[in-house]
């Protein structure tokens, strides 16, 4: 497809869970003038859920009726339900006998969505690498111009960012060849073209899914290696996850949650966090543990899980990663060697990269989003709209960068989007089936 030049009404970075949830609300909330003429890019060549982790055996933590579009409008055929249907696989699934699907069957319910779209168009392999606003008479803000890897540009009208966070990398490791580190985004591509009989002593950092999931996947894959999971806590946790605990995960609360004061806000992140971002699903906990038993019993200990232990410095010497980690029970420091590093250390918490760039673009000297989730700009008009998908969670909750909301987020965004188009005839009766 080609795109230099091209001017579009919508264009959306990114063709992950949000901004395919809000094509689908596009098209059957704005069908026609705005659907019809909306462009969503995507860096690489398809959809791929969890791209660096979509490992064959990894499950979803999130019910499947927290689709796409389900909460929104159960009767819509971009339903997950329906998706197993068109594959023949629903009778399949029922007989599972589970509402959280396999990583990959997501992934294949994502690209399949991409694919069914009718009005709005997909474009792969478009790397945006920029973002500058356009400005009309007196300053004001009257679009937006992206910038492609390629050398290519397009032009909008309205702006949605949904290309998730960077990832984190701690500093202490940012001085290791990059050959020898591997964040959990890019496990799955990287790790493909390493030899396992080349690897000995694998260490992985971090205490939650992604990390025991890395830990999990080399120790089966890399029979002949010795694999360590370093951790700050004092052990793997399962997820906090009972039914009054899931109720924070409701859209209906995201109301809640955004008029709250500072400290309460402040709590409420604070005793959910073991809900997301600390935790372990019970299997994978049961099933390290199990394995950890097996080894000691057998007296051939291959799995390792250091607790309360932090690295505080790295080097190499030689073909050796030598890693410097202080007790944190004790204050000792020891020093630990490996071949290979990976990171299950998640993602940054500030604004990725490209967000903070056009913030630089348009100075503003806080990035905030409004309830609607549309970037708060000065002297901008009616039209030129950019919203933030999945990186407002200091002011939406912690369910902002999930599955579970985004089928109610879609239809606000849509609403917001045509509300700042203005109210001509057509705009008031879309608002209206909005509505």
């Amino acid at each position: 497809m080609a795109l230099d030049g091209q001017e579009v009404e919508l264009l959306a970075i990114g063709a992950g869970p949000a901004n395919l949830a809000l094509a689908i609300a596009l098209e059957e909330l704005a069908p026609g003038e705005v659907a019809g003429n909306t462009l969503l890019v995507e860096q690489h060549d398809s959809v791929v859920w969890q791209r660096g982790m979509l490992l064959p055996w990894t499950q979803s933590q999130v019910s499947f009726l927290k689709d796409l579009v389900t909460l929104r409008n159960p009767r819509s055929k971009f339903s997950f339900i329906n998706y197993l249907h068109s594959v023949g696989r629903l009778d399949e699934f029922i007989n599972l006998g589970t509402f959280t699907p396999y990583r990959q069957e997501i992934s294949g319910y994502l690209q399949w969505v991409a694919d069914e779209l009718s009005e709005v168009r997909v474009a792969y392999g478009r790397r945006c690498e920029g973002i500058v606003p356009r400005r009309g008479a007196g300053g004001k803000v009257t679009g937006w111009l992206a910038r492609f890897s390629d050398g290519s540009e397009v032009a909008a009208r309205d702006l949605v960012i949904g290309a998730g966070r960077d990832a984190r990398i701690p500093a202490e490791f940012a001085g290791l060849p990059p050959e020898r580190v591997i964040h959990s985004a890019e496990y799955s591509a990287r790790i493909a073209g390493l030899d396992p009989a080349g690897l000995k002593r694998i260490t992985v950092i971090g205490g939650a899914q992604s990390a025991a999931e890395l830990l999990w996947a080399v120790h089966q894959g890399f029979p002949g290696a010795e694999t360590t999971l370093v951790m700050r806590s004092i052990g793997l946790k399962n997820y906090e996850s009972s039914k009054f605990t899931n109720e924070i995960y409701y859209t209906s609360f995201i109301d809640e949650f955004h008029s709250a004061p500072p400290e309460a806000r402040e709590q409420l992140l604070r005793e959910m966090h073991l809900s997301n971002y600390a935790g372990l699903a019970p299997a994978m906990l049961d099933t390290l543990y199990r394995q950890r038993y097996l080894e000691r019993l057998g007296g051939a200990e291959r799995l390792k899980i250091v607790t309360m232990t932090e690295i505080t410095a790295t080097r190499m010497e030689g073909s050796e990663i030598v890693l410097s980690m202080r007790d944190r029970k004790t204050g000792k420091i020891s020093e630990s060697r490996c071949d290979l590093v990976l990171l299950g250390t998640g993602f940054e918490g500030a604004m990725p990269r490209l967000v903070q760039e056009l913030a630089d673009e348009l100075g503003l000297a806080e990035i905030t989003v409004d309830r609607h989730y549309r970037l708060d700009v000065p002297q901008v008009t009616d039209g030129a709209s950019c919203y933030l998908q999945g990186v407002n969670e200091a002011t939406h909750g912690i369910s902002d960068s999930l599955l579970s909301v985004l089928a109610g987020r879609s239809s606000e965004i849509v609403s917001d989007l045509l509300l700042h188009r203005g109210q001509d005839g057509r705009q008031t009766r879309l608002l209206a089936d909005v509505a």
